[in-house]
């Protein structure tokens, strides 16, 4: 075999195996014959012909996320720069058009963004559009989606992932809102002052009222004590008047008064008045007292 045939073969071998080429998993290839489009290569091995075929691109089918930051103005004049997040993918079915359409898609989706972003922002106020940023970026998703679906590209989603206003507008916007939050904390905290003084006043009026039927208690069980007790004298002691009774058990319960007085008194010396005058005095206000104690009672007890 001679130099000029194994050279044809070398040559040979290098020809046929230099045309095989492998596409990826969700990718595709487009081959071209002497600068013309020829045909897509799907996922696999492949050959083409060297020197006449090249493969002019390989695309995928996979979702890719382009981020575009978007200066504009609000309705209320308040400079905002709102960050889309636009989520596309080459369509399977438009590989040609994906291909020979557009130069630079993502530039393309980045000035349909601008567009759109601008024409919707500018319509709302600051605090709508962080409360219908949804809704902005499903007019950006319907409004992009039909012309890059015409250059082969499908919007799978668009997303706004951020929204930030002039730092000096959110300073103010903090202020507001801790204004806002120290209203309503002041508001809570004089409301909780309030409940509990009426509950401590409402606590000391029941409590002043138990206190006087307690007194009206005791004063009525004294009394029917000693009622009891002249009673069971008058019976004993034929001729005995009941008021002479009763003026006896009192001065015996003023003297006993002043013997707690002088054994539980700090001072050293208590002056009482002590004639036969004023204990006659003395008497008769203590029955008005019980007698009126005794009404009280009564009354209560009526209500």
């Amino acid at each position: 075999m001679g130099d000029a045939t194994v050279l044809f073969l070398f040559a040979a071998v290098f020809f046929v195996l230099g045309g095989f080429f492998i596409v990826q998993q969700q990718s595709c290839a487009v081959v071209e014959r002497f600068g013309k489009f020829h045909r897509v290569a799907a996922p696999g091995l492949h050959w083409r012909i060297p020197f006449a075929d090249r493969i002019l691109i390989k695309l995928s089918f996979r979702i890719n996320q382009l981020d575009v930051s978007v200066e504009t103005k609000t309705l209320d004049n308040v400079f905002v720069n709102v960050v889309v997040a636009v989520q596309y993918k080459a369509l399977t079915d438009k590989v040609y058009e994906a291909c020979y359409t557009l130069e630079d898609p993502e530039y393309q989706i980045k000035s349909f963004v601008f567009d759109l972003v601008r024409a919707q922002v500018p319509k709302l106020t600051l605090d709508d559009v962080f409360s219908k940023k949804d809704d902005v970026a499903d007019a950006v998703k319907t409004e992009l989606g039909k012309p890059m679906s015409e250059f082969g590209y499908g919007i799978i989603k668009a997303l706004i992932t951020d929204i930030n206003p002039d730092k000096n507008v959110k300073a103010a916007m903090n202020e507001i809102n801790t204004a806002q939050r120290l209203r309503v904390a002041a508001t809570e905290k004089g409301e909780a002052e309030k409940i509990l003084r009426v509950k401590h006043a409402e606590a000391e009026a029941e409590a002043s009222i138990l206190h006087g039927k307690g007194i009206a208690g005791q004063r009525q069980a004294i009394i029917e004590g000693l009622g009891q007790s002249v009673e069971g004298f008058v019976r004993q002691i034929p001729g005995a008047r009941a008021s002479h009774v009763m003026d006896m058990v009192l001065l015996i319960q003023y003297i006993d008064t002043l013997k707690e007085i002088g054994a539980g008194s700090k001072s050293n010396v208590v002056f009482v008045p002590h004639s036969p005058g004023n204990v006659a005095n003395l008497s008769e206000q203590i029955r008005e007292t019980v007698f009126s104690a005794q009404k009280i009672s009564e009354n209560d007890d009526q209500h």
